[in-house]
């Protein structure tokens, strides 16, 4: 009978592309955009356009935004 090893001994490394690096990165930056940007990267009227288009999804993400 054969013996089984343990999960751990089965593992394989994952190869992954630079193309979903590149995306991941720009996900985190929107998200960092949609969570904390009070014009610390835009200037005060762009950042109150961004603070009003994103204003419903940042409460409902239960981000404070006042």
């Amino acid at each position: 009978m054969e013996e089984r090893g343990s999960p751990m001994t089965n593992l394989t490394a994952i190869r992954v592309p630079a193309w979903a690096w590149a995306l991941a990165v720009v996900a985190l930056f929107a998200f960092y955009l949609l969570t904390q940007e009070n014009g610390a990267l835009l200037s005060a009227g762009q950042a109150e356009y961004l603070h009003e288009l994103t204003h419903d999804a940042r409460h409902a993400l239960g981000v404070p935004c006042h």
